[in-house]
């Protein structure tokens, strides 16, 4: 379950590639709203395979020039079909999200900013690195992208900050060394970082191994990020004597929802744990997506958050909290 969301029917102004995966999308409310701050999200309701669904997309700036919402989304073909959906919008089309909300605030105190971004994981960092700038903090960027091809926003960037900022293309340089990165930060210097599941262990086995305050990284994940490809898989419920096909595309939280087995949610991006459930056993690796569960719980397999971790094929026994009635 979720708490009750304030939605807005807002007008796709105009649509513009990026790069050849990632396009801008430009959404014009019917006011003009407050600026909202830096790292702050919107979540859209889109409609993939003639079910709804929502999906979260990162603002890339404050709205403070002319009030437009403005998103950018990579096509991700063997994704969840949030990406596909929202692709397939056109400019005049209505597009219904909620109003701007943040998770991943700015802090304005540090005495130093180093901010990190994996390929589209730059988005809600686009916003602080602009702030930071602004406000002349000290603040250094690092842009990881497969390719210069895919590196969104980079001219913007370099504009901004500087020799602040630097570009890493992994065909060229390879992946990024945290441990670098990391070392010239001050002691109470804060880290920000967006990027795929991948990323988010190595920084924060860095940053761990650096002896930093866990409270001085901060970070947003991928919901869709995982360490095997998206695959169709069987959820068995014992206790309801149930199976339920969930395909590629779809979340085990989606499925269980759409079966009437009631599941606590909230985050819907692995971070909150709410809707943890209990695995029983499973034939196939499990592809643990999140930032809540720590590594030694990931590798005990005994729980994974329903809304982003999934197992890489095969069959999964699990238990859910739900105590209801047993759904038809």
């Amino acid at each position: 379950m979720e708490s009750l969301e304030t939605w807005m029917r807002t007008t796709l102004a105009s649509v513009r590639d990026l790069t050849p995966t990632i396009r801008l999308f430009e959404l014009q409310p019917p006011a003009r709203r407050p600026a909202w701050s830096p790292g702050a999200h919107v979540r859209v309701r889109v409609a993939i395979d003639g079910r709804p669904a929502v999906r979260r997309y990162s603002l890339i700036d404050d709205g403070s020039d002319d009030g437009r919402l403005r998103i950018a989304v990579k096509l991700a073909e063997n994704g969840l079909g949030g990406s596909r959906a929202m692709w397939a919008l056109r400019p005049g089309e209505g597009v219904d999200i909620s109003a701007p909300e943040n998770h991943f605030e700015l802090g304005l105190a540090a005495p130093s900013y180093t901010l990190v971004a994996g390929g589209v994981g730059i988005t809600p960092l686009l916003g602080m690195a602009r702030c930071l700038a602004r406000t002349r903090r000290p603040v250094r960027f690092h842009y990881s992208v497969r390719n210069r091809e895919e590196a969104a926003f980079a001219e913007l960037l370099r504009t901004w900050l500087g020799e602040g900022f630097r570009l890493h293309a992994e065909d060229e340089s390879g992946r990024l060394d945290f441990a670098q990165i990391i070392e010239p930060i001050p002691a109470q210097g804060e880290l920000y970082l967006c990027g795929p599941i991948g990323m988010l262990e190595a920084a924060r086995a860095a940053w761990q191994a650096g002896g930093r305050p866990a409270s001085l990284l901060r970070y947003e994940s991928f919901a869709s990020s995982g360490h095997y490809a998206n695959q169709s898989f069987t959820a068995v419920l014992p206790r309801f004597g149930r199976e339920l096909q969930v395909p590629a595309h779809q979340t085990l939280l989606s499925a269980l929802e759409e079966a009437g087995i009631e599941v606590l949610a909230d985050c819907r991006r692995g971070e909150c744990g709410l809707c943890a459930v209990d695995i029983l056993a499973c034939d196939a690796p499990v592809d643990h997506r999140d930032v809540f569960f720590s590594d030694d719980e990931k590798a005990g397999n005994r729980k994974l958050c329903a809304c982003v971790s999934r197992p890489a094929g095969g069959r999964i026994e699990i238990d859910t909290a739900y105590r209801g009635p047993v759904p038809a």
